[in-house]
């Protein structure tokens, strides 16, 4: 009995007042909203860290001639090999801009390169879609969540290859017969009339990020240097992968814990209220990140958790489609490229543009479709789970891979 007393016995907390207190404060709204914020800034870390490694496989794989990316783009030889170059580079380096920036440069300094580099940024929208399903995969133990996180994942996958699918061969079928595509003639027209402008670039998340960022790639750098040159490369992949998942953890959990009946109704009323509404948070915070990926990635883990729905979050992925080519397009008026070259490079970020708008327009209308399929396949994802990297595998890198070599060894 006098054990009881004391508090050690009889289920009673043994930290006594110290313990109810932390449990009250780590179970409070605003705690787990704080870790929510805090877990979301080291997803974009991690979603940084993996890209900044792939981007290093620019230089590991790369030639005399110029980096890995500069050298496939300029073997490209016919649209369908532009086409699954563009998927195939974005997925290697994790970044549509990357690609697209390379582009830019090579229509810069090389004019006539300007319709081969259109199927090259078509390419790019398919493959940005990866790393939503490198994220899905942090699900991939819980079945349940695994079906949801993939499903939010694909629906942007779907909507990139369906976009492709339609207007892909009729702008090449159009060039054929008029002599120029459709997206060329409107890129170009666009350019003519802002050639001279100057742009913005916006470093405000760079400022944000680049304190934590830096040293983390300074001390792999260090640890990597002196195993091997390339070490930090690979380094920076998995680090940035750990970050990612273990973060994404944190998410789901302290979301889970932070929304109830008010935050949700704040997320569905404001942010998530109706499809305009999703459409320019999207677009907006994209502007404000500078980048797609990390836009619908950040949806990813939310659907996986159940707090947003994927007809929720689809019209916040076509925002962010269009978001990524705002930020592309001001870039691109802020470089100091002239002549021909200049007007051509500056018509290849409207071509991205467009294209995105015009696969809105097409698909929107119809968009049951992309959402039924994304479901579909995830639900079949979800009951053999590995076939879910498989997917990953075979879709951006060994089919695109497949037809870039017998393009290259062949034909």
């Amino acid at each position: 009995m006098e054990m009881s007393s004391n508090g050690n016995s009889g289920g009673r907390d043994p930290f006594g007042r110290s313990g109810n207190l932390f449990r009250k404060v780590t179970g409070s709204q605003g705690f787990n909203l704080l870790v929510f914020f805090i877990a979301l800034y080291f997803f974009i870390i991690g979603i940084k860290l993996m890209g900044s490694g792939f981007k290093g496989l620019d230089t590991v794989f790369g030639s005399e001639e110029g980096s890995f990316a500069e050298t496939l783009v300029s073997a490209v030889s016919n649209p369908l090999v532009g086409l699954c170059m563009g998927v195939f580079i974005t997925a290697v380096v994790q970044s549509s801009s990357a690609t697209t920036s390379t582009v830019v440069a090579m229509v810069a300094v090389n004019p006539s390169f300007f319709p081969y580099a259109i199927p090259i940024v078509i390419g790019a929208n398919i493959g940005t879609s990866v790393t939503n399903i490198i994220v899905s995969l942090g699900h991939i133990r819980h079945p349940p969540s695994f079906r949801r996180a993939f499903a939010g994942a694909l629906v942007h996958d779907f909507f990139n290859v369906t976009a492709a699918s339609l207007i892909f061969p009729a702008e090449w079928l159009v060039r054929i017969l008029t002599g120029k595509g459709f997206l060329e003639r409107l890129g170009v027209w666009a350019a003519s009339g802002l050639v001279g402008s100057r742009g913005v670039q916006f470093d405000l998340i760079h400022r944000l990020l680049d304190p934590v960022l830096d040293p983390i790639k300074g001390i792999i750098s260090g640890i990597g240097g002196g195993i091997h040159p390339h070490a930090a490369t690979f380094i920076l992949i998995g680090f940035g992968l750990v970050v990612l998942f273990v973060s994404l953890t944190f998410i789901t959990k302290s979301a889970r814990r932070a929304i109830d009946g008010k935050v949700q109704r704040v997320v569905d009323r404001v942010l998530f209220r109706n499809a305009p509404t999703s459409f320019l948070f999207g677009l907006t915070l994209t502007s404000f990140v500078q980048s797609s990926s990390v836009t619908t990635s950040i949806a990813v883990p939310l659907v996986g958790g159940g707090i947003l729905t994927i007809e929720q979050i689809f019209p916040y992925t076509l925002g962010a489609n269009v978001g990524t080519t705002v930020t592309a397009l001001l870039a691109a008026l802020a470089a100091d490229f002239v002549g021909e070259g200049g007007k051509l490079a500056l018509a290849i970020s409207f071509v991205h543009l467009f294209f995105n708008i015009m696969g809105i327009a097409l698909i929107y209308p119809l968009r049951k479709v992309p959402i039924y399929l994304a479901r579909r396949v995830a639900r079949y994802m979800a009951a053999n789970r590995k076939m879910a990297i498989v997917f990953l595998f075979v879709v951006f890198f060994l089919t695109p891979g497949i037809v870039i070599i017998v393009d290259w060894y062949i034909l």
